[in-house]
C-alpha cells in the first residue's frame, strides 16, 4: 500500500529534504511504507543538477542547491508540490519509464478538469499549447508549462518528483530562466481560467494514481 500525506500550511525546503532523506532510507529497509507527499512551500528557488549560473536572474527568494534531476525551478504559495517516494526494485529499474509514468499521471490529473497536457522532446515536464498567444517569431504555437519534473533515485527508491502550478504568482517565475528554457512560458490552473484549489488537484492526483501506478 502507498502511504499518502498532505501538509497544511508552508513547508520549509531543508525539513522536506530531510523528511524525504529519512523515508526513502527506511523505504529501503523495508521499515516504512511508499509515500506520496503532497506539501506547498513558501517562494523559493531549487537548482538541479544540471543547473546553470547564467540561468538565476534574481535571486529574490531564498536558492536550494537540489540533488534532483533538471534545471532552475520556483516553488511557492499555490503550488502543489508532490514528493514522489517509490521503491523501483518492485516497479521496474528503468529511470526514463519512471519519468513517462510521472509526466502521464499529471496528465491523467489535468484531464479531470478538461485539460490537454503534452509532453515534448527534449523539455521535461507537462506543457499546455497556448493558441490564444501570438505564435513565436518561427509561426510555432507557444506553450506553457503548467508541471515540472524533477526525481533523484537512492537504491532504487524515488524522492523529489512533481510540482504542478495551481494559483502561484507567475511573476516570481522571472527571477530564473524555467528549466532552462526561455522561448515558453509558464501557466497555472487558475491562469487558464479553472477556478480550482490544491484540494481539487490533490482529489484528481489520488484517483488517476493508480491508473498510472497500478
Amino acid at each position: 500500500m502507498v502511504e499518502w500525506k498532505i501538509s497544511d500550511g508552508l513547508t520549509g525546503y531543508g525539513d522536506a529534504v530531510a523528511f524525504m532523506e529519512a523515508r526513502v532510507a527506511a523505504i529501503a529497509a523495508d521499515a516504512a511504507p511508499e509515500l506520496i507527499w503532497l506539501v506547498e512551500h513558501p517562494p523559493l528557488y531549487t537548482a538541479g543538477t544540471s543547473a546553470r549560473p547564467e540561468d538565476l536572474l534574481d535571486a529574490r527568494f531564498p536558492v536550494h542547491a537540489s540533488g534532483r534531476g533538471g534545471q532552475y525551478t520556483y516553488h511557492g504559495p499555490g503550488q502543489r508540490v508532490v514528493y514522489v517516494m517509490l521503491d523501483l526494485n518492485r516497479r521496474g529499474r528503468d529511470v526514463r519509464a519512471f519519468v513517462k509514468a510521472l509526466e502521464n499521471w499529471v496528465i491523467a490529473a489535468l484531464a479531470e478538469f478538461g485539460l490537454r497536457g503534452h509532453i515534448r522532446d527534449g523539455r521535461v515536464g507537462v506543457w499546455i499549447e497556448r493558441p490564444d498567444k501570438t505564435p513565436l517569431p518561427d509561426g510555432t504555437m507557444r506553450e506553457d508549462k503548467i508541471a515540472a519534473i524533477g526525481v533523484k533515485l537512492r537504491r532504487w527508491i524515488s524522492f523529489h518528483g512533481i510540482s504542478i502550478n495551481v494559483e502561484p504568482d507567475l511573476s516570481h517565475y522571472a527571477g530564473i530562466v524555467p528549466c532552462g528554457i526561455s522561448d515558453h512560458g509558464v501557466t497555472s490552473l487558475v491562469d487558464l481560467g479553472l477556478p480550482v484549489g490544491l484540494h481539487d488537484l490533490d482529489a484528481a492526483l489520488r484517483h488517476s494514481f493508480e491508473t498510472i501506478f497500478p
